[in-house]
């Protein structure tokens, strides 16, 4: 379980989140600038909070109070952002095994299978398509043996076709990993596909939480 209690300040911007996570896969679901990647930033230790606390299954990972505020690189958090971050002068195994923790990783091969890219390893990212960079940012994330997984809108850039392809490689993580996910989005039919369980944000506050066909009514417009 996640455990959020906190409030950052970002220029004019005010972000106060107090929830809970709890499913397998989690969407923070919202407008934009609503505080959806500040929030994920929050948890990777990417941005740090005025004051609150996060913990994952019981685990401090900040605590204005105790003065707690574990590094991002020991929070054992798999990230992949919005531009997904690839290294250019890498090819993709290099990219791949990048932050791989020996006793914690998963095998290179699996990972490999289960995003369909073995005929990607020794190409060049430059190479890329936009699809397949999208997989290998996933499996560089799932290469860092992580607790939890933080995907930051990682199909925005995708076209519609693109993103149904996409999707299943998602749904395979959840189902064969068992890893637990946090996936923002603004798209009600990924969240729906993908989520057991729903944080609305708007503006910077929890407007609602629950499972998404509790939710996602035509009450919600978050375009």
């Amino acid at each position: 379980m996640i455990e959020l209690d906190i409030q950052l300040t970002q220029g004019t911007f005010r972000l106060e989140v107090s929830a809970k996570f709890n499913g397998k896969a989690t969407a923070i679901f919202g407008p934009s600038g609503a505080g959806k990647t500040t929030t994920l930033d929050a948890i990777a230790g990417l941005r740090t909070p005025d004051r609150g606390a996060i913990t994952i299954d019981g685990r401090p990972l900040f605590s204005s109070a105790g003065r707690i505020n574990v590094p991002t690189h020991q929070r054992h958090v798999g990230y992949v952002p919005q531009d997904v971050a690839l290294f250019p002068h890498m090819n993709v195994r290099r990219n791949l095994l990048y932050g791989r923790h020996p006793g914690t990783s998963p095998p290179l091969e699996r990972v490999v299978s289960m995003l369909e890219i073995e005929s990607l390893v020794d190409r060049e990212v430059g190479a890329l398509s936009g699809g397949e960079r999208q997989r290998v940012a996933l499996g560089r994330a799932l290469m860092s043996g992580p607790s939890l997984l933080l995907l930051d809108e990682p199909l925005a850039a995708v076209d519609v076709p693109l993103r149904r392809r996409i999707l299943p490689y998602l749904e395979r993580v959840r189902d064969e990993l068992h890893l637990p996910i946090v996936y923002v989005s603004h798209d009600r039919d990924e969240v729906q596909r993908l989520a057991d369980y729903v944080v609305v944000l708007d503006a910077g506050r929890v407007t609602a939480a629950g499972a998404p066909s509790s939710l996602l009514g035509s009450n919600l417009h978050p375009e």
